[in-house]
């Protein structure tokens, strides 16, 4: 739908809509999340829903799954734009880790709906991926800068070890599910970094 002919209370509706969704994806998943109760608790008729999300649930997930690629990027910032120095590497794990802790579940938005849906549907899957090459290259772009100032050694692979940094999140946030706790996912940040340290230079 086009923004340009949604009212001020409609884009308010319409994004208590998509957070709504994304909030009960994170509990009970994408097939524990029906449009019913969507709209049971955002009080909003299904013409309602309908009138923001044509294509039903298949378009509202796929709304959700762009706000939470931004949110998940703008919830990094202002550091996810730098990372030049460790300082600012250490600023970037304390933010992230907030993030995840005030959604009140220790679960990824996006990896959520990664192992869920994407493989069931080449748009979302895109949607997804999107999202995932934005924060790896945002990464290596700051690996990068450590490089530049001599602090990585040139020879790491900023995509690689970007991904490998990634690879450490989702890992952790899925043992910070089972424990209820958030400390493996420090763990895992902890030690993905430490990784960092071991590739800088003399």
């Amino acid at each position: 739908m086009e923004q340009t002919k949604i009212t001020e209370r409609g884009r308010l509706t319409r994004q208590r809509i998509i957070d709504e969704t994304g909030r009960q994806i994170l509990a009970a998943g994408i097939g524990g999340t029906t449009l019913d109760t969507v709209r049971a608790a955002t009080l909003t008729s299904k013409s309602q829903l309908f009138h923001y999300f044509p294509g039903g649930k298949t378009e509202l997930i796929h709304e959700v799954a762009l706000w939470e690629g931004r949110q998940l990027l703008e919830a990094q910032e202002p550091e996810i734009h730098d990372l030049g120095t460790w300082e600012s590497w250490e600023r970037w794990r304390a933010a992230l880790v907030e993030y995840y802790i005030s959604l009140g579940r220790w679960a990824c938005p996006i990896g959520t709906l990664a192992s869920q849906a994407a493989a069931t549907d080449v748009e979302l899957e895109r949607t997804i991926k999107s999202s995932w090459d934005a924060w790896r290259d945002a990464l290596a772009t700051g690996i990068r800068r450590m490089q530049a100032a001599g602090s990585v050694v040139e020879t790491a692979d900023p995509v690689r070890v970007a991904t490998a940094i990634l690879a450490a999140i989702q890992g952790g946030l899925l043992l910070s599910q089972s424990e209820r706790e958030g400390w493996p996912l420090e763990a895992a940040l902890d030690h993905a970094l430490g990784a960092l340290h071991v590739v800088r230079t003399a």
